[in-house]
């Protein structure tokens, strides 16, 4: 008898192929003597949609709802159904006597099994591989102490809680609100509270009033002191009146230093990356989106295998990897990590070490290098970016705190009082796997660090000048990709019921959303046009203020999700029933539409367009995508929509910034802000004679791909829009 495994992909499939000696290739499989190897397309299998239940729903009409079958039905999903029965067949082959799941370890990855295996009536006993990267040694490692798949029932128990949960609740909203206002307007538990804290934000911002401020600065013997307010311990005040009167008692005086403080700092190395904090330091320092982030560590740890498994929301490792630390070392200790790498392996690792803790990993531990040698040369430039700030991050755990000595100096003149400060490196420790590179943390006390001669307690300063600054204060700024993936992850303060139950446990559950979906949902939020890009900043639109008017009070709340996620994790460990969680759901979704329909409210596209559709003759609303700027049909049966321009990575010759791509085909036309133009022909011949950037076969795949793109329906029918929604 042979045993069949199933992996999530072909890439991870190939991978246990090899290593399991399987090399016979077969329909969706590869075999070998002990063992059968295929593999799903990611979900294989979904719930079904609501018109497969009756055909009335194919209409999407406010009578019919709410939508709850007594049971919800799992499909096949049509685009995959090839791959699906070639697995259903492998599972009901004779000659097949048990079954492995080897898809991701998480929630989610055995969903993607258990659904596959519970659609094709399987009857045979299974076994979980349960690993975090896909390295050879892994893979083998993992096939030796292979579980019992039944210790991951009340797992997935809680992930078919998750997907009925969220198509109960995202069905019947989402309906209930395009049929009430006439426009495509969905909302779930995590993305309707993350557009709410992007508008909280924007209110704060259009109320902020600035106040301004002054400072003061003396200067003498080459030191900068700056006053310190002796109650608040502030470095400003809003009394101009008084900064003026200090500075006039200050001119001319003496400054008696009162305090001369040395005292030695030691900061120990930044925590391993868990996804969220790799994502948001990509973002920062790349401008890459988490969409982007995670796109790109998906290839390093499938194709490159140079990752562990990139969707964790750990910082921390397991003990049972310490033996593997050294293998990780030698493996990614190439090119520009030599060095670091040859000093990292010299650490004792008998001992307690910081970035081991049991208790703080779940499903994987943080995101560090696999024990497959790598090879710089076959990465790509973005992928090279990703793999350097993880080998970095890794080296640095096993280098020394770095140690910087840092006087501060506190002085006296006309009874006030004035500050300055200075530091001075002794040991770079794990800075030095940094090249210097690293950014030295804030200064908590807003001073900054000068080059400060020799003072002594006692010492009287000569004043040879007194300087009045003044500034404004800010408002708070506008969210990035990176502080909004920090806001969905401890969204605490954006709560009004300041619960400190309910805070706790979205401290514990992750916040809003999870590592592995919020990069999909921040994508979905923008290609639904309830977002938009200025520059780096995202900005809410006028579609999604108006949504969240319109929208049920508690969906707004990150509350829901904590409460949710709370009795998901209750789920997983077996302290709740499923059936009781999805009982006061579908009392719950019962509410929500009652909440709706009785609402008063209206919807008004203010971005309506004088252009008639082609299909159907209605009026085109311009809309901002996120790279793009595009007209689309307001009818969302019709679907019609119109790439106007586009960003690109083609630079402006005169001053560098991003240029967009006007019109279709040979007429298209660069453009920058800055005034520049350029036809798509004369920047080929131009690009051609500089001998880089963009090749004629990248330009006709981007034309393609435009050309795809406008034909793609943006409001399609209800089956596709919600197809794979996450809420």
């Amino acid at each position: 008898m042979k045993t069949l495994v199933i992996a999530e992909k072909p890439s991870v499939g190939r991978d246990i192929a090899r290593v399991l000696r399987c090399s016979r290739q077969g329909n969706g499989s590869i075999e070998g003597e002990r063992y059968v190897v295929t593999w799903g397309l990611g979900h294989l299998v979904t719930l079904q949609d609501p018109e497969d239940y009756d055909k009335k729903y194919k209409e999407w009409k406010m009578e019919d709802l709410p939508i709850m079958p007594k049971k919800l039905e799992i499909t096949v999903i049509r685009q995959t159904a090839k791959q699906y029965n070639a697995v259903k067949g492998l599972i009901h082959r004779k000659d097949i006597g048990d079954i492995v799941i080897a898809t991701d370890a998480g929630r989610e990855g055995e969903l993607v099994a258990r659904w596959i295996l519970d659609k094709a009536g399987n009857t045979k006993p299974c076994r979980r591989l349960w690993i975090s990267s896909v390295t050879d040694k892994a893979i083998r490692e993992g096939f030796e102490h292979l579980k019992d798949a039944r210790e991951y029932d009340n797992l997935y128990r809680a992930a078919v809680s998750r997907a009925e949960a969220d198509w109960l609740v995202g069905i019947n909203a989402t309906r209930a609100l395009t049929c009430k206002y006439n426009a495509q307007l969905s909302c779930g538990r995590v993305q309707t509270p993350t557009l709410a804290m992007i508008a909280k934000r924007e209110a704060e911002i259009r109320s902020f009033v600035p106040k301004p401020y002054c400072g003061i600065q003396v200067f003498c013997r080459g030191i900068t002191f700056t006053w310190r307010d002796q109650k608040s311990q502030s470095l400003m005040t809003f009394d101009k009146e008084r900064a003026e009167k200090i500075r006039a008692a200050v001119t001319g005086e003496k400054l008696t230093v009162v305090k001369a403080r040395k005292h030695e700092k030691r900061v120990p190395a930044p925590m391993l990356y868990d996804l969220t904090e790799l994502q948001r330091e990509a973002n920062q320092r790349f401008g890459f989106s988490a969409k982007e982030t995670l796109n790109i560590m998906q290839r390093l740890y499938e194709n490159h295998k140079v990752l562990t498994y990139p969707r964790t929301d750990s910082r921390y490792l397991t003990s049972d990897v310490i033996g593997t630390l050294k293998e990780r070392l030698d493996a990614c200790g190439v090119g520009p990590y030599r060095h670091a790498a040859a000093m990292a392996k010299k650490k004792d690792l008998s001992g307690k070490l910081p970035f081991v803790n049991n208790a703080k990993v779940s499903d994987h531990h943080a995101i560090i290098p696999t024990e497959q040698f790598v090879q710089l040369q076959n990465m790509t430039n973005e992928e090279r970016k990703i793999y350097d700030l993880v080998v970095k991050r890794f080296l640095s755990v096993f280098f020394p705190p770095s140690v910087y000595e840092e006087t501060t100096l506190t002085a006296a003149a006309a009874g006030e009082t004035f500050a300055a400060k200075g530091k001075i490196m002794k040991e770079m420790g794990w800075k030095e796997v940094y090249e210097n590179s690293v950014q030295d943390e804030e200064d908590e006390d807003g001073l900054k660090d000068q080059t400060l001669p020799s003072v002594a307690e006692g010492d009287v300063l000569a004043v040879q000048s007194v300087k009045l600054t003044e500034g404004k204060t800010k408002p708070p700024a506008r969210f990035t990709e990176a502080t909004l993936l920090s806001a969905m992850e401890n969204p605490v303060r954006y709560m009004e019921s300041h619960d400190k139950a309910m805070a706790k446990t979205l401290g514990e559950t992750g916040g809003l959303g999870t590592v592995a979906t919020r990069a999909d949902i921040i994508e979905k939020l923008f290609q639904s046009f309830l977002l938009e890009k200025k520059g780096n900043e995202i900005v809410i639109t006028s579609k999604a203020k108006q949504l969240l008017d319109l929208v049920p009070e508690d969906l707004k709340k990150p509350e829901l999700t904590a409460q949710w996620e709370m009795k998901l994790a209750d789920i997983s460990q077996g302290k709740l029933k499923s059936g009781k969680f999805m009982s006061d759901i579908r009392s719950y979704t019962e509410s929500l539409l009652s909440e709706i329909k009785t609402a008063d409210g209206t919807f008004r596209h203010d971005n309506m367009t004088n252009k008639k559709c082609p299909r159907c003759g209605r009026r085109l609303l311009a809309v901002n995508g996120k790279n793009a700027k595009l007209l689309v049909c307001q009818d969302r049966e019709c679907g019609y929509r119109e790439t106007i321009s586009r960003t690109t990575n083609a630079r402006c010759p005169v001053c560098h910034k991003r240029m967009e791509m006007i019109g279709k085909g040979d007429s298209s036309t660069f453009v920058c802000s800055c005034g520049y133009k350029e036809r798509l022909s004369k920047f080929q011949e131009r690009r051609a004679r500089e001998g880089g950037g963009v090749s004629k076969k990248d330009v006709a795949r981007y034309m393609q791909k435009q050309k795809k793109e406008a034909q793609e329906p943006v409001n399609n029918a209800f089956a596709e829009a919600l197809k794979n929604i996450k809420l």
